[in-house]
C-alpha cells in the first residue's frame, strides 16, 4: 500500500525514514476511535451535501466492515503502515473504490489525529476513574473493618498521637477521591472536538462542526482551528493527574513496606500478593508495593516527556506531537495496572491489632492527654508540659508506659493527679476524645463521606 501523500514526491522514501516516521505501533490502539471519527465525518459530509448519501453509505458500511474484520482477526493491522489513519483509509479505498477517496474531504490528518486521541483518552480516563473508585472502595472496606484498631499517628516518622487504622486509611481515601475529581475535571476540559479544524485554518467547504461534535459526544467544537490541531494540554493534564495519583499510591506503598517489616509488623500480606527470596527461605517481600513505588517514577517520566514535548512548539501542528500518545497512554495504563493489583492486596492483608497497640503504648503518645488532664485541673499548660516531659524520661529509663506509674508516684509530682488519670490516658479513650471534625473519633462521619462518593 503506497503512501497517500506521495503525489508531491518523485522518489520513494528511504526505508529507514519509513520506519522512523511510522507510529502504527502506538496509534494502532486507536483504530476504533479512528473509525468512529470517520463515520461521524462522512455522515456530516452527506448531510451538508458535500458528498452524496450513497457515497456516505458505502463509506460507513466499509468502515464498519473494517472494524469487524480487525476485531475478529480477519484483518491484521499492517505494522509497516505509516499510521492507523492512512492504513484504514487505504484499506477502505481498496474495498469500495472511488467513494473511499472522498472520505478525507474537508479533513486533515492533523484534526483527525487530534480527534482520535481525545476520543481514546476519554475512554481510558473513564477506565482509570473506575479503577480509582474500586480502590477507594477497597480502602473503605478495610477502614470500616478496623475502626477500633488503635495505632500510633506519626510526625517526622516519630510516634506522635493515638489514632486508628480506619482514620489512617480514610486519609488516603480522601487523596484518591481528589484524584477522581481531577480526572473528571480534565475530561471536561478535553471534551471539545477538533474535527473540522483541518490542517490548521479550517476549510472552504460548508461543514457543520457542531454536528460532528454532537455525533461523537463532545460538548462542542474547539473554538480556534489553530488550537484545535496543536493543543495537547489535555494529554499533559491527564498525565499530571496520573502522576499525582501515583504519588499517593507511592506514599501508601512506603507505609505498607514499613508495616510489613519485622520492625513494625503491623501488616502481613496474603501469600498471593507477596514474593520470596531465591536464597533466604524466611523472606516474604512486599514486591507489589515496591513495584508501585518504582513505577511512580515511570509515570513522572511520562509527564516530563509531554511537558518537554510541547514547551517549544510554534503553532500549529508539528511532527513532534506524534510522540504524545506513547507517554500519556503509558501513564494511564500504568496507573490502572497499579490500582487493580493494590486493591486486592489491601483487602486480603491481615493487620496485627496487638502490635499496633503495643507500638502506641511504647511511644508515649498519651503524653499530651496527661498534660491536658493537669491543665484542666488548674495547672498552667507549660508547667504540665514540663512535668509530663520529665515523666516520659523516667518511663523510658524504666521501660514502662505512663499508665504504668502508680498513683502514689504520680502524686509525689503533683497533688492534682487522681485515679481518674488512668481513664484519661487510656489509649482508646485518648482516641475517642479526639472528636473534633476530621479527627479519629469522627471516623463514622468520614466513612459516610466516602460512602457518598462511592454511591454517587
Amino acid at each position: 500500500m503506497g503512501n497517500l501523500w506521495s503525489a508531491r514526491f518523485q522518489t520513494e522514501p528511504d526505508e529507514k525514514l519509513k520506519a522512523f516516521n511510522s507510529s502504527i505501533a502506538v496509534d494502532g490502539l486507536m483504530y476504533l476511535e479512528d473509525i468512529e471519527g470517520s463515520i461521524a465525518h462522512a455522515t456530516m459530509l452527506a448531510e451538508q451535501g458535500i458528498i452524496s448519501k450513497d457515497d456516505a453509505d458505502k463509506i460507513i458500511a466499509g468502515l464498519n466492515g473494517i472494524k469487524s474484520d480487525i476485531q475478529s482477526g480477519k484483518l491484521v493491522i499492517d505494522p509497516n503502515a505509516e499510521d492507523i489513519h492512512m492504513f484504514i483509509e487505504g484499506v477502505l479505498t481498496e474495498r469500495i473504490g472511488e467513494p473511499g477517496k472522498r472520505l478525507h474531504t474537508a479533513r486533515s490528518r492533523n484534526d483527525q489525529v487530534a480527534t482520535d486521541v481525545r476520543l481514546y483518552l476519554r475512554k481510558r480516563a473513564a477506565t482509570v476513574m473506575e479503577d480509582i473508585r474500586y480502590f477507594v472502595d477497597a480502602l473503605y472496606k478495610v477502614a470500616k473493618a478496623h475502626t477500633d484498631f488503635v495505632m500510633p499517628g506519626y510526625t517526622h516518622l516519630q510516634r506522635a498521637q493515638p489514632i486508628t487504622l480506619a482514620h489512617h486509611l480514610a486519609a488516603y481515601a480522601e487523596m484518591f477521591m481528589r484524584d477522581y475529581s481531577r480526572f473528571s475535571d480534565a475530561v471536561g476540559r478535553m471534551n471539545y472536538c477538533p474535527l473540522g479544524s483541518a490542517a490548521l485554518a479550517g476549510t472552504t467547504y460548508p461543514i457543520n462542526r457542531q454536528r460532528t461534535a454532537e455525533l461523537l459526544g463532545f460538548t462542542a467544537p474547539t473554538a480556534n482551528s489553530l488550537d484545535g490541531v496543536s493543543d495537547r494540554d489535555f494529554a499533559a493534564e491527564l498525565a499530571f493527574a496520573a502522576s499525582l495519583a501515583m504519588t499517593h499510591l507511592s506514599r501508601l506503598s512506603e507505609e505498607v513496606i514499613m508495616w510489613c517489616s519485622w520492625e513494625f509488623k503491623f501488616l502481613e500480606l496474603d501469600d498471593a500478593f507477596a514474593t520470596g527470596s531465591s536464597i533466604m527461605p524466611q523472606k516474604k517481600n512486599p514486591d507489589v508495593a515496591e513495584l508501585v513505588r518504582g513505577k511512580t517514577g515511570r509515570v513522572y517520566g511520562d509527564l516530563i516527556t509531554l511537558l518537554t514535548l510541547i514547551k517549544g512548539l510554534p503553532l500549529a501542528y508539528n511532527k513532534d506531537l506524534q510522540e504524545d500518545k506513547e507517554a500519556v497512554f503509558d501513564a494511564l495504563k500504568t496507573l490502572s495496572d497499579c490500582l487493580e493489583i493494590f486493591a486486592p492486596m489491601m483487602l486480603s492483608g491481615r493487620f496485627n491489632r496487638e502490635n499496633m497497640l503495643n507500638a502506641a503504648k511504647k511511644g508515649f503518645i498519651n503524653a499530651t492527654d496527661m498534660a491536658d488532664y493537669l491543665t484542666k485541673k488548674g495547672m498552667p499548660f507549660r508547667s504540665a508540659y514540663k512535668l509530663v516531659g520529665g515523666l516520659v524520661f523516667r518511663a523510658q529509663e524504666k521501660d514502662i508506659g505512663l499508665e504504668d506509674f502508680s498513683l502514689e508516684e504520680l502524686k509525689e509530682l503533683s497533688p492534682l493527679f487522681d485515679s481518674d488519670v488512668y481513664s484519661e490516658i487510656d489509649l482508646y479513650n485518648c482516641v475517642m476524645k479526639r472528636s473534633s471534625e476530621g479527627g479519629p473519633a469522627d471516623i463514622e462521619r468520614q466513612l459516610k463521606h466516602i460512602e457518598e462518593f462511592l454511591n454517587a
